[in-house]
């Protein structure tokens, strides 16, 4: 039960810090710069809460994803890291795509949700994929408008692509020492 209340917690921690600057702009910069390590801090410690909620919830099975789903799963997960790099590499695709970390972090949930049918799974990854979807509406809302990056290259979304692959590597590396073989036999 304990890794629960900490998941959840941390999730509220995480999402909170990144909404407070859009759901009460005045109140974010009444604390001005000062304000920013704070909102920083509780994020950083929600993402902490997360982690530590998630690896001690108790194991609720909700349902038994088809073993398929992992190869849906892997893709959108190197999507999600390729959109991550075209939010720092300026290519093709990041000029029609204005939320490109949201997307990622869309695509990795999506991606994370699909393969895992527990019910910390579903509350982690189904927060963040809400998280992220809100957060695109609030971000188009409060700027309506956007300013298309210049210069975008098909070479640089290649470029990202690889960023992108050798990070999903790194991360499936992560995955297996800690136990979940992110690979289908």
């Amino acid at each position: 039960m304990m890794g629960y209340i900490l998941l959840i917690l941390g999730i509220a921690l995480f999402v909170g810090g990144h909404w407070f600057k859009r759901l009460a702009p005045a109140k974010r910069a009444a604390m001005g710069d000062k304000g920013k390590g704070l909102v920083a801090l509780l994020m950083l410690a929600g993402l902490v809460l997360m982690v530590i909620g998630y690896r001690n919830a108790g194991f609720v099975n909700v349902w038994v994803p088809p073993a398929f789903m992992t190869h849906i799963a892997n893709l959108l997960v190197l999507i999600g890291f390729w959109f991550f790099a075209l939010s720092s590499i300026p290519g093709t695709l990041s000029a029609k795509v204005r939320h490109k970390q949201l997307t990622g972090v869309k695509s990795w949930a999506v991606a994370h949700l699909l393969v895992n049918g527990d019910l910390a799974s579903i509350l982690l990854f189904g927060a963040m994929l809400a998280w992220a979807v809100v957060s695109v509406i609030l971000i188009n809302r409060a700027e309506p408008t956007w300013t298309r990056p210049a210069n975008a290259s098909v070479k640089n979304d290649v470029i990202a692509f690889v960023v992108g692959a050798v990070i999903y590597g790194i991360v499936a590396a992560i995955h297996t020492w800690l136990g979940y073989y992110p690979f289908p036999m």
